[in-house]
């Protein structure tokens, strides 16, 4: 039985709402929570002559429908403060993460901003993994949402990183909804050509092409230097394997 005393924030979320999350059925797979994870590195300031780093940019939960389909952040709170303290801090997460869902909570109370309707309610449970999803792809085709579900390639050396995997997703979902062009703006450094393999490994292995045929893809890679094209070939490319020419 729970104490009924005011608990810390780490007792309330890991007491209250980490049960209800489980309740809901966010950690039956492939649906999944990720607790506390590091989306940004924290920024450099400078200090005199030398710099530090502030704190890494952390919400408290992502709640994850596949692996590769962030649905929403949940900011949680002690028991004594509302449970809307944490939101715009929730609000701030979802905005950098480019979800539509986010969620402020003190462990028995929820509020939930939805970005759809822009709408602000305090509700009793967490959506179940399939109403926040339906909600998200409401209108939408089972071939696109089949298709938005296909996996990363899983890199042992490489998670993307989390503006990588909104440039992923949402490439994904524009071909798939029909569009024919995309432009994708990324500096120096920030993983394009990562990025570009993830885009062409999951509509590889969906089949997807633009005369709806049930085969795979042909892809053209262009670049400006022959370096920028034989290097991911040999490196980067190496999972489509006779594939590449």
């Amino acid at each position: 039985m729970i104490n009924s005393q005011i608990v810390n924030e780490a007792d309330a979320c890991r007491i209250y709402v980490e049960l209800k999350l489980r309740a809901a059925g966010w950690e039956t797979p492939p649906h999944s929570v990720a607790s506390q994870p590091i989306i940004a590195p924290g920024k450099i300031v400078p200090q005199g002559k030398k710099a530090r780093r502030l704190e890494a940019q952390r919400p408290d939960y992502l709640l994850r429908y596949a692996p590769n389909q962030t649905a929403a952040v949940v900011e949680a709170k002690r028991e004594g403060l509302p449970a809307s303290a944490g939101l715009q801090q929730a609000k701030a997460y979802a905005e950098k993460l480019g979800l539509k869902f986010a969620y402020s909570t003190n462990g028995k109370k929820i509020v939930e901003f939805n970005y759809l309707t822009g709408q602000e309610r305090e509700i009793e449970t967490f959506p179940t993994p399939d109403e926040l999803w339906g909600w998200l792809h409401q209108g939408s085709d089972a071939t696109l949402q089949a298709g938005l579900l296909t996996p990363y390639y899983r890199f042992p050396d490489m998670q993307p990183r989390y503006y990588q995997e909104i440039a992923i997703n949402r490439t994904v979902q524009a071909i798939l909804s029909g569009r024919r062009r995309s432009l994708l703006t990324l500096a120096t450094g920030t993983g394009k050509t990562f990025v570009a393999f993830q885009i062409c490994w999951r509509l590889f292995e969906m089949r997807w092409n633009a005369r709806g045929e049930r085969r795979r893809p042909k892809i053209l890679y262009l670049a400006d230097r022959n370096i920028l094209v034989d290097d991911p070939k040999d490196n980067r490319f190496i999972p489509f394997g006779d594939v590449r020419h």
